[in-house]
């Protein structure tokens, strides 16, 4: 399959997206503060679920979903969240771009609620704090927490998840139908040449 030749469509600098889009009203703008809001907090001790973005210094970019418990993210206060880090499969990927580049989105999400609240910051990753004892989870403290500095806090409208139907139930294909997670795992590992018993 070809890849598209859109070289001749390519949308190059602020100025010519800004005239195709045209200017955010100021509500819009001004919606982002610096902090975590009482309101905000609230948001965030009830989210059972997020999406974290980074990127490495060379540019490529990691999306990691992080869930647990409604309230699993602990707010130090109204500068600083801290995400626990839990046992997973090892790759670390998103910890090893915090290492090379601190900014990171946060996107959390509540189910049932089609607005999701948007934080971006720098990230730092810590180990042997007290603070991780309020990250425990079954009784044990987290080896590592995300920490992270929060310079921007908002929430965003329902519109993506609210014309996807993502909690619309009645919305969702049958789960016969739904992409098998182990032969899409399978599949790249036969791509990469490793053997699959």
């Amino acid at each position: 399959m070809e890849k598209l030749d859109v070289r001749n469509h390519v949308v190059q600098t602020s100025e010519e997206l800004r005239e195709l889009v045209g200017t955010p009203h100021e509500a819009v703008v001004k919606k982002s503060i610096a902090m975590i809001s009482e309101q905000a907090q609230s948001f965030i001790k009830q989210s059972p679920m997020l999406f974290m973005s980074t990127a490495s210094r060379s540019g490529q970019c990691d999306v990691s979903p992080r869930g647990d418990e409604p309230g699993f993210v602990y707010v130090a206060n109204s500068q600083q969240l801290i995400i626990p880090d839990r046992p997973g499969n090892k790759r670390v990927d998103s910890l090893n771009h915090i290492v090379d580049n601190p900014h990171v989105g946060l996107l959390f999400v509540i189910p049932g609620m089609e607005e999701v609240l948007r934080v971006n910051g720098r990230a730092v990753i810590i180990r042997e704090h007290p603070v991780l004892e309020h990250l425990k989870f079954k009784g044990k403290a987290p080896l590592l927490g995300i920490l992270v500095d929060v310079e921007a806090c908002f929430i965003h409208c329902p519109r993506a998840l609210k014309h996807a139907g993502i909690w619309n139930h009645e919305s969702w294909p049958p789960k016969d139908q739904l992409p098998s997670s182990m032969d899409i795992f399978h599949a790249h590992l036969r791509i990469n040449g490793y053997k699959v018993d």
